[in-house]
């Protein structure tokens, strides 16, 4: 593939996978346009939920696809599911076409987060990998946070319907231009599909995904007690078939690898740092402090930043010198510092909401930082034949460590909340809203476990390899990469 090509392939990876994050949160600002118009508030909560449990859903079974098959027609399909659920979305006329529209969106859109980071294996030498997972994770992030921005626009300027139909025209040409530049790779290992593990992951993510819903919409489909139970079921049944059959969907042998191991655990911990920080203020800014969507969208400005930039030069630092375990130590601790900033403003001076902005920074470029780290690390500790595999898991870890993660701190918040009202303090009871205060008291604890987390993902961080490649010369002089402590993969 002529280096024209390459960059213009590259360059529809980079279209694909800025829709694919942008549609996790560009209804942030759409929504109430929605339930007006087609009258389900009530359902609105699933117009979220169908994606984010198709997109987490189909992620495993895309990177097993793509062991067998190469990632080019898995990423074609990808669009294509993708293309006609927007397409679908942007004509719906009731809550339920636009909830089954959505689903239909999610299934392309899981395949493009994952088979975009796959696409770079295909297109780059090893010792350029990290670059390129650092430009696509640099992408990621900053299209997720501007997701509410670009659907507040769309629909004070035209409607909610193009917030999907926004989709159409770029996806059309990423998939003309990908058929025809994107090189499809000889076939290497051909082998049966694990289908009964598919179903039975699928299930198990399901449920999981289920138990962070919360109100009426969830009830309508189980107790929580049910959901856990039928979790830990699918859990079992699981890891029974995957530990038996002859070509897993997800090795369990893989986890044996502390490097792959310590990679997929940091990946699900830094979805739950990052939707901990972008979740939680713009509630506090909007329902406490009266900000519009788009004014509290822009302060979340300095984390799109740090992980833009620390994801860039992260992955150039990758290619560079290869150190895997210092940078992701010192990733960790920028994340925990940045969350014990938080905590303190909101203790100390809850109304500068500056000071809270600025103390993102820190967490954007912890988090910018390990987002190439942990995908490269990954690939690196799989045998070739599952690479897909090894791209495919840390990435739907960090989905679903991100679903799990708000619940279980929103509920956290919640009760931080109520026992601050009840406590009846004067200072808050004596304003006209005491919700304020009450949120400021309620966020600190939340802000104190995420600070917990980093730690812990510091701890984890050390039994990543020291350096993942360092410099080594070819029999002609060139330079190639020699991974240490695992081989290279070509």
């Amino acid at each position: 593939m002529t280096p024209g090509r390459t960059s213009l392939t590259f360059g529809m990876f980079v279209v694909m996978l800025v829709l694919a994050a942008l549609d996790q949160t560009i209804l942030a600002t759409a929504l109430p346009s929605i339930a007006n118009e087609l009258h389900g508030h009530a359902r609105l909560p699933w117009v979220f939920s169908a994606y984010l449990i198709a997109s987490t859903v189909v992620i495993p079974l895309y990177g097993k696809l793509a062991d067998i098959h190469g990632s080019k027609p898995l990423l074609l399909g990808a669009i294509g599911l993708f293309l006609a659920g927007s397409l679908a979305c942007g004509f719906s006329s009731s809550m339920t076409e636009l909830i089954v529209a959505r689903g239909v969106q999610g299934a392309g859109g899981g395949g493009l987060m994952t088979l975009t980071m796959l696409g770079v294996v295909d297109l780059y030498p090893v010792e350029a990998r990290g670059r390129y997972q650092g430009l696509l994770g640099a992408t990621y992030g900053l299209s997720t946070l501007f997701g509410p921005l670009a659907g507040g626009y769309l629909v004070e300027h035209l409607s909610w319907h193009w917030t999907f139909l926004i989709n159409v025209p770029p996806a059309l040409i990423a998939l003309g231009v990908l058929a025809a530049c994107f090189r499809r790779p000889p076939v290497r290992h051909p082998q049966p599909v694990d289908y009964a593990g598919a179903v039975l992951l699928a299930a198990l993510l399901v449920s999981l995904l289920l138990v962070t819903r919360t109100g009426p919409e969830a009830v309508a489909v189980a107790p929580a007690w049910t959901l856990w139970t039928a979790a830990a079921v699918f859990a079992a049944a699981f890891f029974a078939v995957e530990s038996r059959v002859s070509h897993p969907l997800l090795s369990l042998a893989l986890f044996r690898h502390r490097g792959f191991a310590a990679a997929t655990a940091l990946s699900a911990a830094t979805g739950i740092t990052l939707f901990t920080a972008v979740v939680f203020l713009p509630l506090y800014l909007q329902n406490g402090l009266g900000y519009s969507p788009t004014v509290s969208a822009w302060q979340l400005l300095p984390v799109s930043l740090g992980i833009t930039v620390a994801a860039i030069v992260g992955g150039r630092r990758l290619r560079a010198d290869g150190r895997v375990r210092a940078t992701a130590v010192g990733a960790c601790a920028l994340s925990a510092v940045s969350f014990v900033m938080l905590a303190a403003v909101f203790h100390f001076a809850p109304e500068r909401v500056g000071w809270m902005s600025l103390c993102l920074l820190p967490l954007g470029v912890g988090i910018g930082t390990l987002f190439p780290l942990v995908t490269v690390v990954a690939q690196f500790s799989v045998p070739p034949r599952m690479i897909g595999v090894g791209t495919s898991t840390p990435i739907m870890l960090r989905s679903l460590g991100g679903a799990l993660g708000v619940a279980a701190l929103g509920a956290l918040l919640a009760d931080g909340i109520a026992r601050f009202l009840a406590s009846g303090v004067p200072a808050s009871l004596s304003k006209a809203d005491p919700f304020p205060d009450a949120f400021a008291a309620g966020i600190q604890p939340v802000y104190g476990v995420g600070a917990l987390v980093c730690v812990v993902m510091a701890g984890v961080a050390l039994f990543l390899p020291e350096r993942l490649v360092r410099p080594g010369v070819a029999p002609d002089g060139g330079h190639v990469p020699a991974v240490a402590p695992v081989p290279a993969r070509g």
